[in-house]
């Protein structure tokens, strides 16, 4: 912008000096005062322009907008919500850099997502999902040195190296419809029992049943204030390792290229996570003895991959991810210590399809997916008395296993002179559910399934960036 005017006010110049060279009448027709009104509206325009604060430092503005219409039937009711897709939530960042040497730069990224309503946290009763995470959430806010020769050291609150370890995805259905993150599509709904037909709500969300967060197993899952080292690129590969105090530390190493006509990347990693009241993360049973809420002696171990193809002449694609995730001290808690409970997670997911730019719009996308969750020792979750889901009515009962299954289909359009994406999918859900009776705190009385409603979630919006 500021460039822009600079040679306006050249043009300007120029063509007075022009004017002054093609005479007296040329010169009159421009008016005596047209410069100076010139110049009074390029001052204003530069007033309401933004610009960075530094000469040295570049500063780049970016993001995208992503809300859509989410059609919900969970067996009992059906509704449509105007929600924010968080898949790939509407956001905004700040970023850029500055040279040091031939070798080395200097640079930083804040970025702030955005929701008006969370497509992962809306219930029934609160279509906004306003009870968390609405509103403005800092996504990153960190500083890096790169050099071309040794690499990328970064430091602040920012993704780890196994983030978005499996999703690989070289196709449009990442900003829209993740295959490893189905939580992001209407999961936060609350679970509805089929023995009575779903008419009354239990108290645990679709999303607890993937291990307790949502979180698929082996996958990076949130943003940490952590110092992370990513390599030069060697080949299309490039290892990773994030660290952040003594709470977690994980490694990873991703490809991505393109062979004998094909388009791949790929990626795998390990991870583990030691305190889960200061990351937030769940393991299979959260706790120890003593501890309440996410355990302060928490020892998740994980482990995932994914990889995406797609062959550029046809447009046949194929997406594939794959995690598990393991509690070292499931022996060592309360409820479930010694009662033979399952101690991991574990996910597989695929996604296969066609994009092609069919049309000048831009590239068409159609495609169908499949997703398979269980885990056991499941969470802290409890199924009190009076809930649709406990099996006797009275008492209490553990969340001793879960399962999810999840198929879909979609499609999506391309309209590139608008770096635009719309899209529509469909998915149904099922969940299985098992229960163990509590004696006093003890996971060790009986073990009963607890029916569910399926449901079925049709998602239906559009992605703009800028």
């Amino acid at each position: 912008m500021y460039g822009a005017v600079r040679a306006t006010r050249l043009w300007v110049v120029l063509s007075g000096v022009m004017g002054v060279a093609a005479g007296p009448a040329l010169a009159a027709d421009l008016g005596g005062d047209c410069c100076a009104d010139l110049e009074e509206r390029i001052a204003e325009l530069e007033a309401t322009t933004a610009r960075k604060g530094g000469s040295k430092v570049s500063l780049e503005v970016s993001g995208h907008v992503n809300e859509a219409v989410l059609f919900w039937d969970d067996g009992a009711e059906s509704n449509a919500y105007i929600v924010t897709n968080d898949n790939e939530r509407t956001r905004f960042r700040f970023k850029g850099k500055a040279k040091v040497s031939a070798d080395l730069e200097a640079g930083y990224q804040i970025e702030v997502g955005v929701r008006a309503a969370n497509s992962k946290r809306f219930t029934q009763s609160d279509p906004t999902g306003s009870g968390s995470d609405i509103g403005f959430d800092l996504r990153d806010s960190y500083w890096y040195l790169k050099s071309k020769s040794l690499g990328r050291v970064s430091l602040g609150l920012q993704a780890t190296a196994t983030d978005r370890i499996t999703e690989s995805n070289v196709t449009q259905t990442s900003s829209f419809a993740k295959y490893s993150d189905v939580e992001d599509t209407g999961l936060g709904l609350i679970l509805r029992s089929a023995t009575n037909g779903g008419l009354t709500e239990s108290g645990i969300s679709w999303r607890r049943l993937i291990g307790d967060a949502g979180d698929q197993p082996g996958e990076g899952e949130r943003r940490f204030n952590a110092v992370k080292y990513v390599s030069p690129e060697f080949s299309g590969f490039v290892a990773s390792a994030a660290w952040g105090a003594d709470d977690f530390w994980d490694v990873a190493l991703n490809y991505s290229g393109e062979h004998a006509g094909f388009k791949i990347a790929a990626g795998i990693g390990y991870g583990e996570v030691t305190d889960g009241s200061q990351t937030q993360t769940v393991c299979a049973v959260q706790s120890r003895p003593g501890d309440s809420g996410l355990g302060s002696d928490t020892s998740c171990r994980q482990f995932g991959g994914s990889v995406s193809v797609l062959h550029q002449a046809t447009g046949l694609f194929v997406n594939f991810g794959a995690g598990q995730k393991t509690d070292a001290l499931i022996d060592d808690t309360v409820r479930f210590g010694g009662t033979g409970a399952d101690d991991g997670q574990r996910f597989w997911a695929v996604q296969g399809g066609i994009e092609k730019a069919f049309f000048d719009l831009g590239k068409t996308t159609v495609y169908g997916e499949y997703y398979d969750y269980d885990g056991g020792g499941a969470s802290r979750r409890t199924v009190g008395a009076g809930d649709a889901l406990n099996p006797t009515g009275a008492g209490n009962w553990a969340v001793w296993g879960t399962g999810v299954n999840v198929i879909g289909a979609g499609v999506a359009q391309g309209i590139d002179r608008a770096d635009m994406i719309v899209y529509l999918s469909y998915r149904h859900v099922e969940g299985d559910l098992t229960l163990r009776q509590l004696n006093g705190n003890v996971a060790s009385g009986a073990i009963a399934d607890a029916p569910l409603d399926d449901l079925d979630l049709v998602l239906s919006g559009a992605i703009i960036k800028f």
